[in-house]
């Protein structure tokens, strides 16, 4: 699985070759989820998809910039699942697997329907790296940690990077 998520990498920064923000960014989200995953102890099949679904999440960016001329959340979910499926079936993931990372990558901007833990820990990583580039202030981050950081490790992560 290891060599395959290497490989999903190097796909991905193929795919947004020439956009170094949107790897370092996925990159980033990457690297917080698979953090977090480890320190919540998830099992490895959970891990695995996460660590999919977090290097994969904004997919859908690229096309929803050409298609509506914008990069916001609801066309990511809308545009993402079916090119990260198309480009998921290159490997030899199980059905299941391919169906739940698309799911995570179609819902990352939602945040009323989080319905495991891959899903929280992916909102909780995405929203610690888009802190950071994004600039947010102090009043929101706290609000942002009540409402969406359930993890014990996200919630450190959030308190020591940024409160």
């Amino acid at each position: 699985m290891k060599e395959k998520k290497s490989t999903i990498i190097n796909e991905m920064i193929r795919y947004y070759a020439k956009d170094p923000r949107r790897v370092n960014h996925f990159l980033k989200v990457f690297s917080f989820a698979k953090s977090i995953g480890e320190l919540e102890n998830l099992n490895e099949e959970t891990q695995d998809i996460l660590e999919v679904a977090a290097i994969m999440h904004d997919i859908g960016i690229k096309i929803s910039e050409e298609k509506y001329n914008s990069s916001a959340g609801n066309y990511q979910e809308i545009e993402g699942p079916s090119i990260a499926r198309e480009m998921l079936s290159k490997f030899d993931f199980q059905e299941k697997f391919i169906d739940r990372v698309c799911y995570l990558i179609g819902h990352h901007h939602t945040y009323s329907k989080i319905d495991g833990i891959d899903y929280q820990i992916l909102i909780e990583a995405d929203f610690l790296v888009n802190i950071y580039e994004d600039e947010i202030k102090e009043t929101q981050i706290k609000s942002i940690k009540e409402k969406y950081f359930k993890t014990k490790a996200g919630i450190e992560f959030l308190m020591n990077l940024y409160l």
